[in-house]
């Protein structure tokens, strides 16, 4: 593939911009400047230097953000920052797309996306893709909670019951306040919230530290992203 290519494929501008930036000795590769535009590379495994920013190809993006809270998941946020202004240009160029959304006020794991065949596979009812919300609860989680979210409960203008994957105890709650560790498989607007309520308690902070096999990386600090490997890390 034309180096030009390689570099307006990853999200760096238009194919004439890209030409230049080459051109023009911003590109290098393992600290050599690859100035001609039209030089015929294999992309996998190449690691660019954009304009002094190191930046792996991948034929598609698939990140991971750990969401602050206090930012909407929309490119046209009302009340509150976008998660978009947390990613790099390029991946906004290359029309990355969060998989689902958190809630203003929820926290934690968030994938992006530029492959629509695996966003509308993540994102579709049918696979079912277990996700783990740990909730920070106003009142103590008593073991009759539990075995009613396991078992299924009704939601305020919702027919069918929704249940539970797993339900447990967790240990993470700030002071005054009791944990719970739900994994679901749906995705219900404001789903952990409205099942605690409908068994008689409150969420007063909500964390997604999974989705499907992938868990947040414990280094990874509130607003910053990573690479994924590939979608072979998140089960179908």
């Amino acid at each position: 593939m034309r180096l030009s290519q390689i570099v307006f494929s990853q999200g760096f501008g238009a194919r004439r911009a890209c030409e230049g930036l080459v051109a023009g000795g911003f590109v290098t590769i393992d600290g050599v400047v690859h100035d001609d535009p039209f030089e015929d590379l294999a992309p996998e495994g190449l690691v660019l230097n954009v304009e002094g920013k190191d930046w792996p190809y991948h034929a598609k993006a698939l990140i991971a953000l750990n969401k602050p809270a206090g930012y909407e998941c929309s490119k046209k946020p009302k009340h509150h920052p976008s998660v978009y202004a947390l990613l790099p240009p390029p991946l906004l160029r290359r029309d990355a797309q969060s998989v689902g959304r958190l809630d203003e006020d929820t926290t934690g794991l968030l994938l992006f996306t530029d492959d629509g065949q695996l966003l509308h596979r993540w994102t579709s009812p049918k696979h079912h893709v277990p996700k783990v919300y740990d909730a920070s609860c106003k009142h103590p989680v008593t073991a009759d909670q539990i075995a009613r979210l396991l078992a299924g409960v009704v939601l305020l203008d919702d027919l069918e019951p929704v249940r539970a994957i797993a339900a447990e105890p967790w240990d993470g709650a700030a002071d005054g306040l009791h944990g719970i560790r739900l994994t679901l498989a749906e995705g219900k607007y404001h789903q952990v919230k409205r099942m605690m309520a409908a068994v008689g308690n409150r969420v007063e902070a909500l964390h997604r530290s999974r989705f499907g096999k992938l868990q947040l990386p414990s280094d990874l600090k509130p607003g910053a992203w990573c690479w994924l490997a590939g979608p072979q890390a998140i089960a179908d």
